[in-house]
């Protein structure tokens, strides 16, 4: 079974509504689970900073026994999310600190 959590320092009137929905879709297709079988936790407005500074971010962590067998599929999951959660945050790209990926796969 997938865990997933959210955080970021975005107020929870910013973070779009539905979006543990939608994340706990993309995370089944993501990781080819179940979506009945996904967790999925969204925790907004915290106290957050990437490399110092208290931009608009957030934090992934994915937990799950036996999804990733390589080191290669661990990194297309993780494209995958940051392209997800990047859209939908409308977070910029132009720093990639603003989305830190951290996962137990």
């Amino acid at each position: 079974m997938p865990f997933v959590e959210l955080d970021t320092n975005l107020p929870a009137a910013r973070v779009p509504a539905g979006l543990e929905k939608r994340l706990c879709a993309a995370t089944a297709a993501i990781l080819g689970k179940p979506e009945d079988r996904v967790s999925v936790t969204v925790r907004p407005g915290l106290a957050m900073a990437v490399g110092g500074l208290a931009d608009p971010c957030a934090q992934l962590t994915v937990s799950s026994i036996g999804v990733v067998g390589t080191a290669e599929q661990n990194r297309d999951h993780s494209a995958r999310f940051f392209e997800f959660l990047t859209k939908e945050l409308q977070l910029g790209q132009d720093r990639p600190g603003r989305l830190a990926r951290k996962g137990r796969l």
